[in-house]
């Protein structure tokens, strides 16, 4: 395909791609037939949605989406079993990870538990000195007196420790990716078990909870009685699905469209409380939970004390809300100091290694466990590969790993565990958690990065920006920018529209703190757009167009509706340009 608009490489160093000829066939096909916008249809088409369906696709209904929970393996034991536990008021405890999809899954439990009656002991493990998932110690002291120990986002694999729970049931509620056997737990709810037809593959821990909560309650329905209404419990899967990278699609979206919704009433004290202090004073949005809400519920278990963000989002007191809320704000302000470190490091380190290579790696001594995922998040992103980041202490290292679409890392890591170079290791297709000998480190990477290369990540180029075409300055309205909302929320799986605008004319230009850049542009005789590009002079985009001096530029980016003084006006979001060619 050739480049888009002639864009072979960027001022961000990226190709331009457009619809392809077919696309655009498809998308001026669904016009005439639905009368939408062109802008639209070409979103739609990309997004893989019919003509026939497109009314629909912009008006999902969780009820038409929803599965039925007890497609679901071991289903039916596990309901079964909480329920008994709930009718004979024995002990439950929920054992949780530590990031925002095991904090909003045991909150999910909790709350629900609550409006029951029925209190539950929350566990969370310290990053530090248990690691990932169910230990034997924690889980023997939980079975001493509890009858019944759910785990959620975390025990899959962990055989040994559901082993020491003796005297109690336990019941898995997870979604990372199954070994060859399962643990000894009374249930094992979890779409990506081995046996499971990898339907519900892409549902995140606290999808999981809810579909489990959906039978629960169906149950009690059929018995007479009733539970919860869960539709109020959606902001907290939403939070989950969007934060967890979750592919937006399907009944995940549905889930993010109605959660967001749910959040706007602003009645859970603690995503009222983190909101509030992170000064968020707009509709939600799903950047807002994956790049606002979710790092700051991070931050307690990557810095801080780890049960924070669980009694944060299952809090109902709103001045012990607000508390834990500012806790985390300060946690989420150490974290980005102690990630900016580790980050410098790592991409030099990264660099010297070379970072055209299957698998793109670090590992350095006394890395903050905590920050190590975001910083293989940083690296993935600036080479458009795999990456693994390592914090080493004594004869261990301890890393998390990032891929891309495509590369299935979790699989990977899951057979070095099985060849016996990795100590331990699990996780789904887009993230994985490893712990490592100090000994085997550079062995164990080789062979990580030799399976990937079977999947074809030594292949991949410098990521592609994929445009959905063309507009004028006269047609960014903000009907259009709420009507292709309606084709969202957008995020993993489902990529925001972009669009550009040709042979524009940079009317202002200035810096917005020291790496923003804020731009008004236009054409001869067309109204003026405002434009923001965050990050800018990390690149050559903000200097070149800060110093255009009236050259003309093709421009990219999203779309967004600004408010400010009480009026409502779309600007972009500026991501790219590159110079025109007249």
């Amino acid at each position: 395909m050739s480049a888009f608009l002639g864009v072979e490489t960027s001022l961000t160093g990226r190709r331009w791609l457009g619809p392809s000829g077919a696309a655009d066939r498809l998308a001026e096909a669904m016009q005439q037939t639905t009368d939408l916008p062109a802008a639209l249809c070409r979103t739609l088409v990309r997004l893989g949605v019919p003509a026939a369906e497109a009314e629909t696709y912009l008006r999902p209904a969780l009820r038409d989406l929803l599965p039925d929970p007890r497609v679901l393996k071991d289903m039916d034991t596990a309901a079964g079993r909480f329920l008994k536990a709930l009718e004979k008021r024995e002990k439950i405890a929920v054992f949780a990870d530590y990031d925002v999809d095991g904090a909003a899954s045991a909150a999910l439990l909790l709350t629900w538990l609550r409006a029951m009656g029925h209190d539950a002991t929350l566990y969370v493990p310290d990053r530090i000195d248990e690691g990932y998932g169910p230990n034997d110690a924690a889980m023997r002291a939980l079975a001493r007196d509890h009858a019944l120990i759910v785990t959620v986002d975390c025990g899959t694999l962990s055989h040994g420790p559901i082993a020491a729970a003796r005297g109690a049931d336990v019941i898995v509620l997870d979604h990372h990716l199954g070994g060859e056997t399962l643990p000894g737990a009374l249930a094992v709810v979890n779409p990506n078990r081995q046996d499971e037809t990898g339907a519900l593959g892409q549902l995140c821990a606290a999808g999981v909870v809810f579909l489990f909560l959906v039978e629960i309650n169906r149950r009690l329905r059929a018995a007479g009685s009733g539970g919860p209404d869960l539709m109020g419990f959606l902001d907290l899967v939403a939070l989950a699905t969007v934060a967890d990278v979750a592919p937006l699609a399907g009944v995940n979206r549905a889930f993010v469209r109605q959660g967001l919704k749910v959040m706007a009433r602003r009645a859970r004290p603690g995503l009222v409380a983190l909101a509030d202090v992170a000064r968020i004073d707009s509709a939600p949005t799903a950047y807002h939970l994956g790049f606002v809400l979710g790092p700051r519920i991070n931050a307690g278990g990557r810095i801080g004390r780890a049960d924070l963000g669980a009694r944060l989002l299952s809090c109902t007191d709103p001045q012990e809300a607000a508390s834990i809320a500012e806790r985390l704000d300060q946690l989420n302000a150490e974290r980005r100091a102690v990630e900016t470190g580790v980050r410098d490091a790592a991409l030099a380190q990264a660099e010297t290694r070379g970072l055209e290579a299957p698998l793109v790696w670090a590992a350095g001594e006394g890395w903050h466990p905590g920050v190590v995922g975001i910083v293989a998040s940083r690296l993935k992103e600036a080479t458009n590969r795999p990456a693994v980041v390592i914090g080493l202490d004594g004869d261990e290292g301890k890393g998390s790993g990032r891929s891309v679409s495509g590369i299935d890392l979790g699989a990977a890591v899951q057979r070095l565990v099985a060849e016996g170079l990795l100590l331990k290791g699990g996780g789904h297709r887009m993230a994985a958690g490893l712990s490592v000998a100090r000994d085997r480190l550079e062995p164990a990477m080789a062979r990580l990065g030799e399976l990937l290369a079977r999947q074809g990540a030594g292949d991949l180029g410098p990521r592609d920006l994929r445009l959905d075409g063309l507009l004028m300055t006269g047609a960014a309205t903000v009907e259009l920018v709420e009507m292709l909302e309606a084709a969202g929320p957008f995020g993993a799986g489902a990529p925001a529209p972009r669009f550009a605008f040709a042979d524009q004319m940079i009317r202002h230009a200035r810096r917005v703190g020291d790496t923003h850049l804020k731009i008004s542009f236009g054409d001869t005789g067309s109204p003026a757009m405002d434009a923001i590009a965050f990050g800018a002079f990390d690149t050559d985009l903000g200097p070149t167009l800060e110093r255009h001096g009236g050259r003309r530029f093709h421009l990219a980016g999203r779309l967004e509706a600004n408010s400010w003084g009480g009026r409502v006006r779309v600007q972009l979001r500026l991501e790219d340009a590159a110079a025109a060619s007249n």
